[in-house]
This record gives C-alpha cells, sequence and structure tokens, in this order.
C-alpha cells in the first residue's frame, strides 16, 4: 500500500499532498460520524427551533462585526460566558434526551456485558400468557369504555416510575388489571408497570411529552404513553376511556385504533421466543450459515412489523 502511495505521489509531484496517516482517516470519519449525528438529533427535536434562531443572531452579529458596530461587539464579548450558559440551559431537555438515547443504545453493554444484557432482555421479554392477559383485558376495558395506563418495561430500568406508585407484585392477569381501573377505585388513577412478566406497581406518574404534532384529541393517558416510551424503551398500552379506543405508544410513536391481532403484533415486539432461537441453532447446523441466516432475517422482519 505505501509503495502505491509513493508512486501516486511521484506521478502527480506538482500537487501538493499532505502527509496523511491512517489514524488521520479515522478521526475524520469518527468526526464527521458525529457532525452527521449531531445534525440529525437537531433536525428531529426542538433543538432544530432553537438553533435557526441562533443563526439570525450569529448573522446579526457578523453584519456588526462587518460595519464595526462597536457597541454591540463590546456587549457580545462580554456576554458570550453568559449566551454558552443560557444555551445549556435552553437546550437542557434535548441534551438530557440526547445522552437518554446514547445510553440506551448499549454500547458498552454490547462490549464488556453482553451477556448480562441478553439475560435482562429474557427476563423483561413479554411471555405468551402475559400477552394473552393484555389482549384480554384491553378487549374488555375497550367494550366498558374503561380508560386504561400499563407500561411494560424492556431494557431501560423504570425504578423512578415505580417509585412514584403503590407497590403491588403480583402476576399479570385480566382480573386484576380490569379491576384496578374499574372507575371510582382507589388504584384506577395513574400508570400500571409491569416488569418481568409482574405487576410491580400502580398509580404511577409518568412524564408527558412535549410532541406538538400530536392530535388535540388525544388526553392526559396518551401524552404520558407517549411521554415514557421517548425516554425510556418500555411499551405502553393505553386505553381511552371516551372512546374505547386501543393504542400502543413505543419509540416515540403512536399506534391509533388497534384491534386485537394488531396489539398482539405489537405487543409481540416485546417478545423474544427462545424455541424459535433453538431452531435457528439446529437450522445453522443441518443447512449451514445461510439458511439459518434467511430465518434469522424473516424472524427479524416478523418481529418489527
Amino acid at each position: 500500500m505505501r509503495a502505491v502511495w509513493t508512486a501516486i505521489r511521484s506521478a502527480l509531484s506538482w500537487m501538493y499532498f499532505p502527509d496523511i496517516k491512517w489514524t488521520d482517516i479515522i478521526d475524520i470519519l469518527i468526526i464527521a460520524f458525529i457532525i452527521y449525528k449531531f445534525l440529525l438529533w437537531i433536525k428531529t427535536s426542538r433543538a432544530w427551533t432553537l438553533l435557526k434562531g441562533i443563526i439570525v443572531v450569529a448573522f446579526f452579529l457578523a453584519f456588526a462585526a462587518i460595519v464595526r458596530l462597536n457597541t454591540i461587539l463590546w456587549i457580545a464579548r462580554n456576554l458570550i460566558n453568559v449566551i454558552l450558559l443560557a444555551m445549556i440551559i435552553l437546550f437542557q431537555p434535548e441534551l438530557r434526551r440526547a445522552l437518554d438515547e446514547l445510553g440506551r443504545k448499549n454500547y458498552l453493554s454490547r462490549l464488556f456485558f453482553k451477556s448480562e444484557g441478553s439475560k435482562t432482555l429474557v427476563e423483561n421479554s413479554l411471555s405468551d400468557k402475559t400477552i394473552y392477559e393484555l389482549v384480554k383485558t384491553a378487549t374488555q376495558l375497550s367494550k366498558d369504555k374503561t380508560g386504561a395506563l400499563i407500561v411494560m418495561e424492556y431494557f431501560t430500568p423504570l425504578g423512578e416510575y415505580i417509585n412514584t406508585g403503590i407497590s403491588i407484585d403480583a402476576v399479570v392477569s385480566s382480573q386484576l388489571l380490569i379491576n384496578i381501573f374499574e372507575k371510582n377505585t382507589p388504584l384506577h388513577d395513574g400508570a400500571v408497570i409491569i416488569q418481568r412478566n409482574r405487576v410491580v406497581a400502580a398509580t404511577c406518574y409518568l412524564p408527558l411529552t412535549d410532541n406538538k404534532d400530536i392530535a388535540k384529541t388525544l388526553g392526559t393517558r396518551h401524552r404520558a404513553g407517549l411521554g415514557i416510551s421517548e425516554v425510556t424503551d418500555s411499551m405502553t398500552l393505553i386505553v381511552s376511556e371516551e372512546t374505547g379506543g386501543i393504542s400502543i405508544a413505543h419509540r416515540g410513536k403512536l399506534y391509533h385504533d388497534l384491534d386485537e391481532t394488531g396489539l398482539r403484533r405489537q405487543l409481540s415486539k416485546l417478545q423474544i421466543v427462545k424455541e424459535e432461537k433453538s431452531l435457528i441453532g439446529k437450522k445453522r447446523k443441518k443447512g449451514g450459515r445461510k439458511d439459518g441466516r434467511e430465518r434469522e432475517e424473516r424472524l427479524f422482519r416478523i418481529r418489527h412489523v
């Protein structure tokens, strides 16, 4: 490789070539990736509007520098520290959400705690019985037009939200959940949180979403369900008290008016089927890597429909 690079430089000796090393290329790629992710994050958050305002102020200061508006430039120089502090305060929710999303990527867990992370996912995976009970509960509450808010924990711990409610620790059953959300009962107000296929708390408080694009007809339950899905990887089952409609909030998206099939499909996204994994291993032993990989891809598409 060095000989090829030397030959190219000698052939184009009339041009200037900086001494580029592999570390420089890696450095450039990392910086480009960070800038790309930063711009993508800004564009998909409220920070995009604030950034446009900052750009307007920057153009105004550039104009002041060109025409030598010394008073304005003196004020800007003396307020630079205050402006930087104000930027951190203004972008605090977005910065917190960005760091939270970075932590949820589980880069360190994949590198150093891969087995522990996989164990957590398996433990928090919804069982067939839990999905059956949730679908049965949602269907019955929808018929009765009884509001409900049920959060299923996945990888991100929900301890801070569990602590806001009343501890229960019971097996998931439609009778229990229907009784909790029955009107005029002590536990009907707030959210129920399910952890490791058990009801661990009720009457929990959830953060409301700041998304301004959701329909004005949606109430506090939908806003709370969408809010918790934006800051964690949990899934929230919502039953509207006004219309009886069933919705799912997951990863910042809201899926409306689900029937039994659609609800079961959404809940299956939090399900890891051990039997399917064993079938993949057997398939690989019999038919080789290609067949096993094709089956994995089919299962991945099914789980992410």
